[in-house]
């Protein structure tokens, strides 16, 4: 059984500038690694990224899902803006069963003590193939940092983690 990671965002574009190297780094270890977009119009970044890409509100719309995800990230902005996300995360978070990452400006309140700081710090294949999602994406100008900066539920204890694990951020 392989670990599987949900990944839910407005565009291809937010998940590469914001995920892309952690996405990619879980790919490669062999994470089934699933996107959820709401702007579906240009996914080969996504592709070249290693994940699979599933229409945002067909999924949502779809009563019963076979799987469940060993971790879930979510864009703020989708969190904000549609009510069955932040139902889902919170229960997520409520349950602690699966791993939430979260990124982007203005979480809600609600989560400002439920969340802390976290970040993934890619590895070198990563970073390339994120520039050239990040090319493909249209923004091949846009610089590569070391790291990715999340706001995450509870992390594993450091005896569990992996390389390609979220961090506490320093």
């Amino acid at each position: 059984m392989r670990y599987r990671l949900a990944v839910v965002a407005p565009s291809a574009t937010e998940v590469i500038r914001h995920a892309g190297g952690w996405l990619f780094d879980r790919t490669t270890a062999g994470w089934e690694v699933t996107v959820l977009v709401a702007d579906h119009a240009n996914v080969r970044p996504l592709r070249i990224l290693g994940a699979t890409v599933l229409d945002l509100e067909q999924s949502l719309t779809t009563p019963v899902h076979d799987t469940w995800p060993t971790a879930v990230a979510v864009a703020a902005q989708t969190y904000r803006s549609d009510g069955r996300v932040r139902a889902g995360v919170l229960d997520c978070l409520d349950r602690g069963l699966t791993e939430v990452a979260l990124w982007g400006v203005d979480l809600p309140a609600e989560l400002e003590h439920r969340v802390d700081h976290a970040q993934h710090r890619m590895s070198v294949a990563a970073r390339a193939f994120k520039s050239c999602a990040l090319a493909a994406a249209g923004l091949p100008a846009e610089a590569v940092g070391a790291s990715e900066a999340f706001r995450t539920g509870e992390l594993r204890p450091p005896a569990y983690r992996c390389e390609v694990d979220l961090v506490p951020a320093r």
